[in-house]
């Protein structure tokens, strides 16, 4: 009897709205105010100059390709909050690939959320759900003057 129960209420869970489907909100989000808030903080440290969608004139590229995948807990924030934090922490593993590199510049940064590419010179693009959010990054390192 119990089973059945069971049985019957995950079923009825199943079939409400939004309970089935997991949340994937796509998001295109301020850059700039997202690197000057990890600037600020101290959570990038300045070394490194980043380029969304483009390189400055003269840059020479150290190593071209370098991706990034970095979700955060979405739990009680804001979408926006939360993908604050996950675009941060993909900065600032960029800014250590970069570092490691010789390198002083993260160009041609692009999203590339589940490998589909997204452009823009002022926003990147980031999913959440309602438990996680997350920020993909395709750049190429490079030294620029």
């Amino acid at each position: 009897m119990q089973l059945k129960g069971l049985t019957a209420a995950a079923l009825l869970l199943a079939a409400l709205p939004g309970i089935s489907q997991a949340r994937d909100t796509t998001h295109h989000l301020d850059f700039a105010s997202v690197v000057q808030e990890a600037t600020n903080a101290g959570r990038l440290d300045g070394s490194v100059k980043f380029y969304l969608a483009s390189a400055p004139a003269g840059a020479k590229i150290v190593r071209s390709g370098v991706s990034t995948s970095k979700k955060t807990n979405a739990f009680n924030k804001t979408d926006e909050a939360a993908c604050s934090w996950a675009l941060q922490s993909a900065l600032i593993a960029m800014q250590n690939a970069a570092k490691a590199a010789g390198a002083n510049a993260v160009v041609n940064i692009t999203s590339n959320y589940q490998h589909v590419e997204y452009k823009d010179r002022q926003k990147y693009e980031c999913h959440a759900g309602a438990i996680m959010a997350g920020v993909a990054l395709k750049a190429d390192l490079a030294n620029v003057r």
